[in-house]
């Protein structure tokens, strides 16, 4: 079953797989619609209608459209989660580099495929969190905690406020990487490769 979207984004969160399997539908319709519509112009009913299912089971979940695109981020980010996960069980210890790479790697992954990303990935791109900053802190700590036990150091202060710096770098010179192509712009992103390693060098070559 997939991954329930964070209780805080649902109005009311699916006790029954079917009800869950509804969800995952209207969030699916959800994200196809961004990329053919955006956001301004994306409906409720819409979506609806995409998923094939009543307008009131889409309210049962969400109040509005921008509950359901924060909805579609917090999906977005345990999906992201996971597949770095995945991806680092896989490829043992080969250190911190490597695990900054596949972040980078697997969060252009899903700017280039996975649907509806490329306006909301993690909440950052239009205005559907409580602040604007807040998804870079959301996905600062799920990282932070990730590869704390990945490398088997503690989460502390220091590394926690490393990451974060490391985040916000990324998701800048990200989208300037996508403005320059649709893609995203090679040299851009190998110029962020080499600022991360060289700064976050400072504090994981350390311990």
């Amino acid at each position: 079953m997939r991954a329930v979207p964070h209780a805080t984004s649902l109005r009311r969160a699916p006790v029954q797989r079917r009800s869950a399997e509804r969800l995952a539908r209207i969030l699916d319709a959800c994200a196809d619609l961004l990329d053919e519509v955006g956001y301004d112009d994306l409906s409720t009913r819409a979506v609806a209608e995409r998923a094939g299912v009543p307008i009131g089971s889409v309210y049962r979940f969400f109040s509005n459209k921008r509950q359901m695109a924060d909805a579609l981020a917090h999906r977005n980010l345990e999906r992201f989660t996971a597949r770095v996960t995945d991806r680092l069980k896989g490829a043992g210890d080969r250190g911190w580099r490597h695990a900054m790479d596949v972040v980078i790697d697997e969060y252009l992954d899903m700017k280039r495929t996975a649907p509806g990303f490329s306006l909301v990935d993690f909440g950052n791109q239009i205005p559907v969190g409580a602040e604007r900053t807040e998804p870079n802190h959301r996905v600062a700590g799920r990282l932070t905690d990730l590869l704390s036990a990945h490398l088997g150091r503690t989460a502390d202060e220091n590394l926690r406020r490393t990451v974060l710096i490391a985040v916000e770098t990324a998701d800048g010179l990200i989208q300037l990487a996508f403005r320059l192509s649709p893609e995203g712009d090679e040299k851009v992103i190998e110029e962020l490769r080499e600022m991360l390693r060289a700064y976050l060098a400072r504090v994981l070559d350390c311990q």
